[in-house]
């Protein structure tokens, strides 16, 4: 069956063998990872933000993930680290001043150099093209090369001046090795951040249940509130009878309290005319039935 009208097969075209296993090309992945987002898979533009784990999105990219949690997408188990915006860092980067991007590429018959970066380390000068390791501080944000830090050991950024740990180093689209480091980092800074939490709230709440307690050298009481209350009524009930006790045996009637001052009348002062009449006891302010307002028109005039 088969090989009909003078056809010769070989031998490929009958046996098959084994397929052969895909290569990456590695100048694609590395255009793919440093020229754009993980997320929408977008070309990368200001603002750029990197994760804890050195990948790099568009900050449009990441809200709009966090916003539409609902929505099932393929690319969203890249970004599945990311609870909050707190959780990524706004890139500080240099310009590559030899890069000219589609400015001189108007017709369309220019080469496209794709090793050319748009960013380079601000202290050594290396293109960010992902031929050489760079790495960014979780403190300030501001990306150098794994070079510059090396040569130029500080404690401080070598561009804002800001002060930083060996934890706030992240390196940028680091191999499985340097993203298991950091992802290990990641999940102890977080459990950290609990505990601290949790700390926070007992103290809290003692300094709520304790309004009266003062620091100095004079100790007063610390209790429950409801029993200091309670002891401040009874003292209350306690001193009230003695008063009236008091008062009574010095006045000679028992049982009759003090009367306050006695009250007086404005019309009786020795006030002008003018601010008597402010008050509703003058007699400029007492009406007649005549010039009362009716119980229908609300008016004096209509009888």
């Amino acid at each position: 069956m088969g090989c009909d009208g003078g056809t010769i097969p070989k031998r490929h075209e009958l046996v098959k063998g084994p397929k052969k296993v895909e290569k990456v090309d590695k100048d694609a992945e590395l255009v793919a990872q440093w020229n754009y987002c993980t997320l929408s898979q977008e070309i990368l533009r200001r603002p750029i933000v990197a994760c804890e784990l050195g990948r790099l999105y568009n900050k449009d990219a990441v809200i709009e993930f966090l916003l539409d949690k609902s929505s099932e997408k393929a690319l969203g188990k890249a970004a599945s680290h990311i609870k909050s915006i707190k959780n990524v860092t706004e890139l500080r980067l240099s310009d590559n001043p030899a890069w000219e991007g589609d400015k001189g590429n108007t017709k369309g018959d220019k080469h496209d150099d794709l090793q050319r970066a748009r960013f380079i380390c601000p202290v050594v000068g290396l293109e960010m093209n992902g031929r050489h390791r760079f790495c960014f501080l979780r403190c300030c944000g501001c990306v150098f090369s794994e070079r510059a830090l090396k040569e130029i050991k500080a404690e401080v950024c070598h561009t804002c001046g800001a002060a930083f740990q060996e934890d706030d180093v992240v390196v940028l689209n680091g191999t499985k090795e340097d993203v298991e480091t950091l992802k290990g980092r990641m999940e102890e800074r977080r459990l950290r951040a609990k505990l601290e939490k949790k700390a926070k709230k007992p103290k809290a709440a003692e300094s709520v249940s304790k309004p009266g307690v003062s620091e100095g050298p004079s100790k007063t009481k610390t209790g429950k509130p409801e029993e200091a209350s309670l002891d401040s009524r009874e003292k209350k009930a306690g001193s009230a009878p003695r008063s009236a006790a008091a008062n009574g045996s010095s006045s000679g009637k028992v049982g009759k309290p003090l009367g306050g001052p006695p009250k007086r009348s404005i019309a009786d002062s020795e006030e002008s005319e003018a601010y008597k009449s402010l008050f509703t006891t003058h007699s400029s302010a007492k009406r007649s039935k005549e010039e009362s307002a009716h119980w229908v028109t609300h008016t004096s005039y209509c009888f």
